[in-house]
Parts: C-alpha cells; structure tokens; sequence
C-alpha cells in the first residue's frame, strides 16, 4: 500500500509540473508595437555581399575536348561494369573509378 500511494503521489506531482510547464509554454506573450516598414535602401552594400561583381570568366574549353571526357568517362564505367558483372567481389565493388569525373 506504502507503494502504492508513493507512485501515485509521484505521478500526481509530475502532472501537475507538466500541466504548469505547458500553460506557460503555451500562454500569449506581449504583443511588440508594430513599426511602419521602412523604405529598403537599393544601392547600399549588403554585409555579405559588396557590389555585384561580374562571374569570373570560366577558361574556355571546345566542345570537343567536353565530349572526348564524357566519351573516355562513359567507356571507363562500362569497362569497371564489365568486370563486375564478369566476377563480383567486394573488393571490385568498393574499388575507386580512374576517371577524372568523379561524382
């Protein structure tokens, strides 16, 4: 009985902190007075950003040399692909690709 009345006088005691946590969790706070907006100042640098600056030019590469990457890209994966399929393991699973094109 001892028992009893200790648990319920525990499980009484922590609802009722609970219910009085929650009513203050969950009360309105004060309202701030509300400001009219201001206007937005269109030329002023920002904190992490000065003017707009032009991108930096990228080197220009021909399309050929682009495509001649995919193209060696592409016949790497098949060949690693082929090898797989030819005799799985897990260490060819986890073997890194030689190609410069990395995900």
């Amino acid at each position: 009985m001892m028992m009893f009345l200790t648990i319920l006088l525990w499980s009484v005691l922590i609802l009722a902190v609970s219910a009085a946590v929650f009513g203050k969790a969950t009360r309105e706070a004060p309202r701030p007075e509300v400001r009219p907006a201001l206007e937005p100042v269109r030329d002023a640098p920002r904190f992490f950003a000065g003017a707009a600056a032009p991108p930096p030019a990228a080197p220009q590469l021909p399309v050929e040399v682009l495509l001649s990457q995919i193209e060696r890209h592409v016949r790497l994966e098949q060949a690693a692909v082929e090898s797989f399929l030819n005799g799985p393991t897990a260490e060819s699973l986890n073997t890194k690709t030689s190609s410069p094109l990395l995900n």
